[in-house]
């Protein structure tokens, strides 16, 4: 009896593994794995850092990895963004190096991770510190010539700079950089602030609270000096059919002195050039002109200011009545009928060009070349022999062309 159930179980847990792997080799075989690298980079999460101490040196903000799971499972994790975490564990870490492996969480089951790329992250815990220092100022450049520069202000004087010990301790002084070249008004704003070592290169990797200061500096003229806007003056006119389209001038701003301030305040507002000549210009005009100045006033810098005026042409159009079609291409043995026999052209161009304009300087054409006997509409072409001058519309935009055999003379006898 014994004996017999022995056997009997036997042969059941033979027929229940035989069934599990037909079972198992079908899911598969339906369901296969497949060992893909994932599409998108992983974000690393940093968790467990003692607040004490801080990461010295770069820990990578992606990894690349590669998955063995079955192909429903990666459908899963592909169609749901963030299903895989990165976790760089920091818990009961104490200052020192240290090389850490990254845990890899995937919220879909059954998936296996098969590489990480990077392996593993080699990083050093120091401690964090902290210091307060002053923020010193480098004035770089000089103000206009004309023009000093007074006290600068911070605001505030002194930052906490905080990060590794071994980078904090590299840190000589802060320092904020202003720049007066060429100025002309008051230093109002604010500007980033850098940490230096004692050769004076930047120490970074470190926070600096805050991270800039305001600063202001009092920009003034001197007594002597002033700056006066610069006025063209114009004499003549452009050339006929020509018009003035613009003039600049450079500098539009110039500094005067003079010994006596009481002289350079008498002035107006302007300072005026030495005539420019346009009389019968019909091009742009590049030139160097002097300032009128009074007796004992001058100009600091370049004695001439640099004038370019623009001279265009004025624009207009003109109405040719009457022109004849001239038909090129005609097949011989073959006559041509046009109608109408001559069109109206409107042309536009520069007035001068247009003022010299003669009919022999027009040519209309139809071009029958290739086309057999019988009727036909086609479109006439205007040639023209000055340049810049454009064809605006033809009146009427077609004409008829008959083309027919010319007739056979009849022999006498």
């Amino acid at each position: 009896m014994l004996s017999s159930l022995s056997t009997n179980f036997r042969t059941f847990l033979w027929a229940l593994a035989l069934a599990l792997a037909v079972w198992i080799a079908a899911v598969t075989a339906a369901d296969p794995d497949e060992v893909r690298a994932y599409p998108t980079p992983i974000k690393v999460e940093v968790v467990g850092q003692d607040p004490n101490l801080v990461v010295s040196g770069t820990i990578p903000d992606q990894v690349q990895v590669s998955l063995r799971a079955p192909r429903s499972v990666w459908d899963q994790l592909i169609a749901k963004p963030n299903s895989i975490r990165a976790i760089l564990n920091l818990s009961d870490l104490s200052a020192g190096e240290h090389n850490l492996n990254l845990q890899i969480q995937v919220d879909f089951r059954p998936v296996r991770v098969i590489t990480i790329s990077p392996t593993s992250i080699p990083l050093t815990l120091e401690p964090l510190v902290t210091r307060t220092l002053e923020v010193d100022t480098s004035l770089l450049g000089q103000p206009a010539t004309g023009y000093q520069a007074g006290d600068v202000t911070l605001d505030p004087k002194q930052v906490i700079i905080a990060g590794p010990e071994s980078l904090i301790s590299r840190v000589a002084h802060l320092r904020v950089t202003v720049r007066l070249d060429g100025i002309r008004e008051n230093v109002d704003q604010s500007l980033p602030i850098e940490a230096l070592d004692q050769n004076n290169e930047p120490v970074t990797g470190i926070s600096i609270h805050p991270d800039s200061v305001h600063v202001t500096l009092p920009v003034s003229q001197l007594g002597g000096f002033r700056d006066m806007a610069v006025k063209v003056i114009v004499r003549g006119q452009v050339a006929s059919g020509y018009r003035l389209d613009n003039i600049s001038v450079f500098p539009p701003v110039i500094t005067v002195y003079s010994s006596d301030p009481v002289v350079v305040n008498a002035l107006p507002g302007v300072v005026e050039t030495q005539p420019l000549d346009l009389q019968g210009v019909n091009d742009n005009l590049t030139t160097r002109l002097p300032l009128n100045l009074p007796a004992g006033v001058s100009v600091v810098g370049e004695q001439t200011v640099l004038i370019q005026a623009g001279v265009s042409a004025i624009e207009s159009s003109l109405t040719l009545s009457g022109e004849k079609v001239v038909i090129i291409g005609l097949p011989a043995g073959m006559t041509a009928q046009i109608s109408p026999a001559t069109v109206d052209v409107i042309l536009s161009g520069p007035l001068p060009l247009l003022d010299t304009l003669t009919r022999q300087d027009v040519r209309v054409t139809v071009d029958v070349t290739g086309l057999g006997a019988g009727t036909h509409q086609l479109t006439p072409r205007v040639e023209i022999l000055i340049s810049n001058v454009a064809v605006e519309s033809i009146l009427p935009g077609t004409v008829e062309v008959i083309l027919s055999p010319l007739p056979t003379p009849t022999r006498k006898p």
